[in-house]
């Protein structure tokens, strides 16, 4: 007989935890351990990783999910490593091969075709990929036997470095880090290196580094949550605002604070700007974003009063203002 599962209280939490996503969890299996850790009520994530892929996976919890779409766009960089001559069903090592083929390829060769990757360059996507179709995510298609056509989206290979190789064992491979842009496929990237290099092959690792301005070194895995109590946990997330790095700071008054909350413009002395993050002051706290155009401040995704208050609630650097105002 089943012992009765625990039902966890939920509670509102706000902040973004920087997760070392562990080898074999979905983006989404690893996300929902870790609200499950922290009993918070609304979760997401800012992009996915495969399964076979581990590093920072930032997770953003409460008010941090309104301005999860803002860090798609952000520059990823990854190492991994690109086993010679086995081509597989599905570009990593979870597919079956389905070629072999002698490496034959020198070192200046490898060097010469790096060079060819770097800035501007087309992929097609892969069929095991959730990319959609049709309502469909082209991986359905592939676990049906189906490849379905795919068009070649452009993206941007920033640093292409190459960290390590062997060419004559037996089990030869290419170690990379790569610095790209948002949607560039590392699995395809292998790919076609290996194929530019005439033998085959696919990821057989696949770490990411850095996404945006975070990176690895400030991340936590799972193992190291669950170790945590929940103060600690808490104490792990980082503020909303983390997530609008580069954005132009304006600052309110309390009068004009409550009007920007209710979805006001306000006017004043700054310069156009599509990127905005807006403050209140005493305490000072994140309201939301905006855009500024023609000296107006046009407001964007905005938290709400409860949101802000609960932010403010827990977090220590601000009790003794909340205090004073009592």
């Amino acid at each position: 007989m089943n012992a009765p599962r625990t039902r966890v209280q939920r509670r509102p939490v706000h902040g973004v935890l920087l997760l070392d996503k562990p080898l074999g969890l979905s983006s989404n299996q690893a996300l929902q351990k870790a609200k499950w850790l922290l009993r918070a009520e609304k979760a997401g994530h800012t992009g996915t990783l495969d399964p076979l892929a581990t590093g920072v996976l930032p997770l953003c919890f409460g008010a941090a999910t309104k301005f999860s779409q803002q860090h798609l766009d952000a520059d990823k960089t990854y190492e991994t490593t690109v086993r010679l001559g086995l081509k597989t069903s599905t570009g990593d090592a979870e597919g079956d091969v389905i070629s072999v083929r002698e490496v034959s390829c020198s070192a200046g060769m490898v060097v010469e075709v790096l060079d060819r990757f770097m800035g501007p360059i087309s992929q097609v996507p892969p069929m095991h990929s959730a990319l959609k179709k049709d309502g469909k995510a082209l991986y359905e298609y592939a676990r049906e036997g189906e490849t379905v056509e795919r068009e070649a989206r452009n993206v941007v290979i920033h640093d292409l470095d190459l960290l390590d190789m062997q060419l004559q064992a037996d089990a030869p491979f290419l170690r990379l880090r790569v610095r790209c842009s948002k949607g560039t496929y590392i699995r395809t990237l292998g790919e076609d290196i290996a194929e530019a290099l005439g033998c085959g092959g696919h990821l057989s690792a696949l770490r990411r580094v850095v996404t945006g301005p975070f990176e690895e070194a400030q991340c936590v895995s799972l193992v190291q949550l669950e170790a945590m109590d929940e103060v600690q946990r808490l104490a792990a997330l980082q503020p909303v605002h983390v997530l609008l790095p580069g954005y132009t700071e304006v600052q309110l008054d309390k009068d004009s604070t409550d009007r920007f909350l209710n979805g006001v413009r306000r006017r004043g002395p700054w310069v156009d700007c599509d990127q905005v993050a807006v403050y209140g002051e005493h305490p000072r706290a994140l309201l939301g974003t905006a855009v500024v155009h023609g000296g107006e401040l046009i407001p964007g995704r905005l938290l709400s009063p409860m949101e802000i208050q609960q932010i403010l609630e827990s977090s220590p650097a601000t009790e003794p203002l909340l205090a004073e105002q009592v």
